[in-house]
């Protein structure tokens, strides 16, 4: 892979990111402070980005894999983006926002396995050579959430009682029209299936790896990551609302902190992975998220802000010790026949009907804790996921057998 073409897939993985990062992690602060909306409704809105994780392998293994190049498909997906993030822009009450928000989720959530399979293309060692075009997406997320508190200001309390936090959209859209854009400049990537290929839903949903659950241990597994996903989903939805209600200044940049700890634990997990093994380092994931929820349950942004601090910081176990090492454990399982279809059916358990359920859950939370206008009882709300991800780890270490799997960088 030549210094232009590297260049290329970097700025495109930025800008993805970017993208995600720019309006998802405030979207919950908005809809309550700006469109009035209720806990219920904001797990609408989150929730589409499992229902874009469920629709998006038909896009992919329909479209993507069998007719148009990969490249072409990102442009058009990211320039019907940058419509509709306008809409979502000029949205003045839920109602409104909501089928544009779905929309957009729907098209945006293929364009994370066409950025990949962009850059697979063009690199002769992936396993090396992916890991540095991937990191820019991570800075990507970064640079946003620092952009909107700290050069805009759009999350401060002055600022999100007129209401400028719907900016995030404005900026995002033209985000996703330069992306678009400069999607058809990216490296050609025909479509590599087959078009006279028979093709079935089982397939494209990866349900070909279901055999796998015959597996006790990978049926604990697949069980303890669709509901570990549960507690997960009140993250995203409520850190953000959550930091902003309770006076903490600049909380989308502080936010970033998470990103930043995902590097470092993602650089640090082969060793963990290697001295510890796959079970106690992914108990170590859900545990963290345990931790993570009762540090919110009981800090606060005065003396206390340090446990949030923490807290936030925690992303890194959070995520890499969990779901880098489900990949792992499920790549290691699935053989070579089922590895695409055993990654598929994971995500779509996940990220799908996992996260799906989570919403759902948090949103129900949320009003039920709804103390008065835009003020929850936030002990509560993160005390009751914080407790659920500490059941699941528990049965999670009683149930599942410890075997040796191999890390291979």
């Amino acid at each position: 892979m030549n210094s232009k073409v590297k260049i290329q897939l970097s700025l495109m993985m930025f800008i993805e990111f970017f993208i995600w990062g720019g309006w998802f992690v405030t979207l919950g602060t908005f809809l309550g402070d700006n469109l009035n909306a209720s806990g219920g409704e904001i797990a609408m809105a989150f929730s589409t980005q499992s229902w874009g994780a469920i629709i998006a392998p038909f896009i992919i293994g329909l479209i993507a894999d069998r007719y148009f190049n990969a490249e072409k498909i990102l442009g058009v997906l990211h320039l019907l983006g940058a419509v509709l993030m306008y809409q979502m822009y000029n949205s003045v009450d839920f109602t409104g926002f909501y089928p544009y928000v779905l929309g957009y989720m729907i098209i945006y959530m293929p364009t994370l396995a066409l950025v990949n399979s962009i850059s697979f293309n063009q690199m002769k060692d992936p396993a090396k050579e992916f890991s540095f075009v991937r990191v820019f997406g991570t800075i990507g997320w970064i640079v946003a959430g620092l952009i909107i508190s700290y050069v805009f200001l759009w999350d401060s309390p002055e600022a999100r009682g007129e209401g400028m936090l719907k900016n995030t959209f404005l900026m995002v859209s033209i985000a996703s029209a330069v992306l678009g854009l400069f999607s058809f400049t990216l490296p050609k990537t025909p479509p590599t299936a087959d078009k006279e290929e028979k093709v079935s839903i089982s397939t494209i949903l990866g349900l070909d790896a279901l055999k796998l659950l015959k597996d006790r241990n990978f049926l604990i597994f697949f069980i303890s990551s669709v509901l570990i996903c549960i507690p997960l989903a009140f993250y995203y939805q409520n850190a953000n609302p959550f930091l902003a209600e309770i006076g903490m200044e600049n909380p989308t940049g502080k936010m970033t902190i998470g990103q930043a700890s995902e590097v470092l634990f993602m650089l640090l997990l082969p060793f963990f992975f290697k001295r510890f093994g796959f079970k106690l380092t992914i108990i170590a994931g859900m545990l963290a998220w345990t931790v993570r929820y009762f540090l919110f349950a009981y800090g606060d942004a005065g003396d206390l802000a340090f446990m949030l601090i923490i807290g936030i910081a925690l992303h890194g176990i959070c995520y890499d010790f969990f779901f880098v090492s489900g990949q792992i454990y499920t790549d290691s399982k699935a053989g070579e026949k089922f590895k695409s279809a055993a990654q598929g059916l994971i995500t779509l358990a996940t990220y799908g009907f996992g996260m799906l359920m989570g919403f759902w859950v948090a949103g129900k939370i949320s009003d039920m804790y709804l103390v008065s206008e835009n003020v929850h009882d936030w002990v509560n709300i993160w005390t009751l996921p914080a407790i659920f991800a500490l059941v699941v780890s528990v049965l999670f270490a009683i149930f599942f057998k410890n075997e040796v799997i191999e890390y291979k960088k």
